[in-house]
């Protein structure tokens, strides 16, 4: 099948279009710049452009682009730079679909930002969204691709939680510092942490385009959520050191900025991929142990 993706030069798209490619699909990048061969087309969600012909023909679409949620401290202006960034290609990408490949699936990415803070609370597909600015830019995000829907497109939102991969993302920029021992816990590490290895999120996506079972929201998320304090000693015990250390709740809001490091590192999230697994989705790494035992031998 011929599946357009776009942010593929970020971590999960790069994964995803090595994926796609390997198991024979023909794969067309919505890229900004201009294209350097047959396999890209140029977009600019900003101003709105797209090419028609990229999206016609397209079995499916995996929408991936948007701005870092935690790369800077959240000014006002990047704050509406996160927002507007998913909304605008969202609804670019849904509406060049609905025009030019009514029929085809469209798996859109969300976030269990979502949810909001939902403390030890067990959340999957059917939990109400949460507070906050995050769980706003989802539900705005997720809005964003109903055209798609409206012309009879199967549009997936995938809720995606933390995405582990040592090569990048915050397992990347957490490895070194472990490495070192000097990890710690993030405040009092009783928070919830839902995560999916790469190598399952790029599993979830694929499932998402083959599974006509799925459409609306979808959580991306390993079946087995741990606390902070869990994800930490595990991490700790795959490289070998201690991580005696804490990070206090106080310093990480002076640091990060009191919204940023409140909703993207303490918030408690305990999220359940109740439609992956209800559709027959089998997890590569179901369990920290073992996604950190096998991201780290790789």
């Amino acid at each position: 099948m011929r599946v357009v993706v776009t942010g593929s030069s970020g971590l999960i798209g790069r994964a995803v279009v090595a994926a796609l490619r390997a198991r024979g699909d023909d794969v067309t990048l919505l890229v900004r710049h201009e294209p350097q061969g047959p396999s890209e087309s140029q977009w600019e969600p900003a101003a709105g452009s797209i090419d028609p012909a990229a999206i016609t023909g397209a079995s499916a679409v995996v929408h991936l682009a948007g701005a870092g949620i935690a790369d800077h401290r959240w000014s006002t202006q990047r704050k509406a730079e996160i927002l507007g960034s998913r909304v605008r290609s969202t609804n670019l990408v849904a509406r060049a679909l609905a025009a030019s490949a009514p029929g085809s699936v469209l798996v859109s990415g969300s976030a269990i930002g979502i949810y909001g803070n939902r403390g030890d609370e067990v959340l999957d597909e059917r939990s109400e969204t949460g507070h906050g600015f995050l769980a706003d830019v989802c539900r705005a995000w997720e809005a964003a691709a109903e055209p798609a829907a409206s012309a009879g497109a199967r549009v997936v939102l995938l809720r995606t939680g933390v995405v582990l991969s040592p090569g990048g993302g915050a397992l990347g920029r957490q490895l070194p510092l472990f490495r070192l021992g000097l990890g710690g816990r993030l405040g009092d590490g009783r928070q919830w942490l839902s995560w999916i290895s790469l190598a399952d999120e790029v599993g979830a996506i694929l499932h998402a385009i083959d599974e006509p079972a799925l459409s609306g929201p979808v959580d991306a998320t390993a079946p087995n959520p741990v606390t902070n304090g869990t994800f930490t000693s595990a991490l700790a015990a795959a490289v070998h050191r201690p991580a005696l250390l804490a990070v206090p709740r106080a310093a990480l809001r002076l640091a990060l900025g009191p919204e940023l490091a409140d909703e993207a590192l303490l918030a408690s999230q305990r999220v359940l991929p109740a439609r992956l697994v209800a559709t027959g989705y089998r997890f590569v790494a179901p369990d920290i142990t073992t996604a950190l035992t096998t991201l780290l031998a790789a």
